[in-house]
């Protein structure tokens, strides 16, 4: 998922430079939206994860 945001961030840049402004907002907020879905869901899991190792060690 990481990887799709950066491809999408890279789009974004690419587009900006040739002066696609509309394509340019649109890879950057799908880039935005996929980089805070990963770190939501990278919270969630290390949480899990974290807590789950409690349960397991005692």
């Amino acid at each position: 998922m990481l990887k799709w945001a950066l491809i999408f961030f890279v789009i974004s840049i690419i587009a900006a430079l040739f002066g696609f402004t509309g394509i340019a907002a649109g890879a950057a907020s799908i880039a935005k939206f996929l980089f805070f879905l990963f770190v939501v869901l990278f919270v969630i899991f290390l949480v899990l994860g974290l807590t789950v190792y409690k349960k397991i060690s005692d």
